[in-house]
């Protein structure tokens, strides 16, 4: 890894031992290890019980619109760009009907089908990638309901890429950090290795210091509305009750944590 497990910990927030710590097998019992946590807790952090997203597809028109996003999210963690098949990658656009399987038609309207959507880790209530790592390398954190990876747990056994419906883990097939010509463009985020699983986080880094995911931020008004789905004075639960919105797959039981206005 390109950083230590404890510095990991640091700039993840840990803000309770309970949530990122217990599931991951960070090392955090220690001698002093609970007094380190104390210490790193930032009073500006971004605390919610089940964060989520809402995209508005309206204002996505191009590339134009998904390339900074993916930019800026790429570089905050560190994921290589592979010029080939198994490019990883943590956020990308692709078209409705492939996101929308069952719910595109051939007379869909025009501009919905070249409208980019903006896809990732849906961070699933039920995440069925959860249950199948038998490593734990894959949990969900129960103060807040992101689906994370320990990269150390990890064993590349792909289990999760198989069990997940949206297509929304990347495996490394060689190191990905020779793909990296001056470093890691983030050196406060760890780097992965050879026969790794990766995928979105939420940023959960960014929130664990008061900053929004980095997709959010990159995004143009609007576009990306990321906040606490269990406050119904939040501004995502407002922008849930005024417009309709739609889930990728939920028929299939995952209830994702991503919505999409359409």
């Amino acid at each position: 890894m390109g950083i230590s497990r404890r510095h990991f910990i640091k700039i993840a927030g840990v803000s309770a031992l309970c949530g990122l710590a217990a599931p991951a097998g960070y090392e955090l019992l220690a001698p002093g290890a609970v007094d380190a946590a104390e210490e790193v807790v930032n009073p500006k952090r971004l605390v919610g019980k089940h964060w989520g997203m809402v995209i508005d597809t309206r204002l996505f028109h191009g590339e134009e619109d998904v390339a900074p996003l993916v930019e800026a999210c790429h570089r905050a963690h560190n994921v290589p760009h592979i010029p080939t098949k198994q490019n990883i990658k943590w956020i990308w656009g692709t078209g409705f009907e492939h996101a929308f399987p069952f719910k595109g038609s051939e007379f869909l309207k025009e501009d919905m089908e070249e409208r980019p959507i903006v896809v990732m880790c849906n961070h699933c209530e039920n995440p069925p990638c959860v249950r199948v790592c038998p490593t734990q390398a894959t949990f969900k954190r129960a103060e807040d309901g992101i689906v994370m990876m320990d990269f150390h747990r990890c064993i590349g056994c792909r289990f999760c890429m198989a069990a997940c419906p949206y297509g929304s883990r990347s495996f490394n097939f060689s190191d990905p950090r020779r793909w990296f010509q001056n470093g890691p463009p983030n050196p406060d985020f760890p780097t992965r290795t050879k026969g790794v699983v990766e995928k979105c986080n939420f940023c959960a880094e960014r929130l664990a210091v008061g900053k929004n995911p980095a997709c959010v931020e990159a995004a143009k008004p609007g576009q990306m509305i990321f906040g606490d789905l269990a406050d119904p004075h939040s501004a995502i639960r407002k922008a849930l009750r005024e417009n309709y919105t739609i889930r990728r797959k939920s028929y299939l039981g995952t209830r994702p944590s991503v919505y999409y206005i359409v």
